[in-house]
């Protein structure tokens, strides 16, 4: 009898010890006792970019903005063919969501309109870094590889304030001052084709997505014509558009307007900006 007592009261002292050996782990099973040089709290991961998908290319062109672009399409009297100028070609691409693009190419009785947009959606692999950091970068590295001039110096406001804080200046000097700047302008005015005004130099724009800039440049083409051609590459969260816009006049003499095709290479960016916000 005493021998089946004493059997129980081992068998209660060794699921008391169990127990006690196995207390050491939590309800969700993550050991208590970590290894030397473990971290145990969780370094948070850096924010997903805002943008999931893109649009797609060809169709984030209205039909509007490429009759202003490429006035070459309103011209073509075939409807079929015409269909076919507004669909553009779409960029060869491996994986749509993260870069697509389309290109467009119109001749005009006057000239050759190249258009081309591209959208890339920039993902981080570092959770020590986000997806909008990681598109800053890449952004701030092709507005230097851009080279864009810097802000003259005359422009600036101490300067302008200066200049006219002149009481001391005698008549003449006043008169020959202002012949000297009505000369200036005419100079300017006069100027060679091939000259761009200083407001419509490559420069950084504001207002339009979280970074942007413009590139303006006037190259010789295979004939004797000039091609401009005005980039426009702006940054939104995570994403990165480039617009690129050509022309090559059919005249050998022609050379394309400067500010006519930034406006409207800033105003097809600005609507792009819009759709993404929208």
């Amino acid at each position: 009898m005493q021998r089946k007592a004493y059997v129980p009261g081992i068998a209660a002292l060794l699921a008391a010890l169990l127990a006690g050996c196995t207390g050491g782990s939590g309800s969700n099973g993550t050991a208590a006792d970590p290894k030397p040089g473990e971290i145990s709290v969780n370094t948070p991961a850096a924010q997903p970019g805002k943008y999931r998908t893109l649009p797609e290319a060809c169709a984030a062109v209205s039909h509007d903005s490429l009759d202003s672009l490429l006035p070459g399409i309103k011209q073509i009297t075939d409807q079929d063919r015409r269909d076919t100028a507004y669909e553009g070609q779409a960029t060869l691409t491996y994986d749509t969501d993260r870069r697509v693009g389309c290109g467009w190419k119109v001749e005009s009785t006057d000239a050759t309109d190249h258009l081309s947009v591209d959208f890339e959606r920039v993902v981080s692999y570092d959770n020590a870094v986000s997806d909008d950091s990681r598109a800053q970068d890449i952004y701030a590295t092709e507005e230097t590889a851009a080279n864009l001039p810097e802000a003259s110096a005359s422009a600036t406001p101490s300067d302008t304030a200066s200049s006219t804080a002149t009481p001391s200046a005698t008549p003449s000097t006043s008169a020959s001052t202002s012949a000297s700047s009505t000369s200036s302008a005419s100079a300017s005015t006069s100027a060679g084709p091939s000259e761009t005004p200083a407001d419509l130099q490559p420069r950084k724009l504001s207002g339009l997505g979280d970074d942007a800039f413009l590139d303006d440049k006037l190259n010789s083409g295979s004939s004797t014509a000039q091609q401009r051609t005005v980039t426009v590459v702006f940054r939104t969260s995570n994403v990165i558009v480039r617009i690129e816009y050509a022309e090559q006049p059919t005249a050998s003499t022609g050379t394309p307007d400067s500010k006519e095709m930034q406006d409207k290479a800033r105003n097809l960016a600005q609507k792009l900006v819009d759709r993404f916000n929208g």
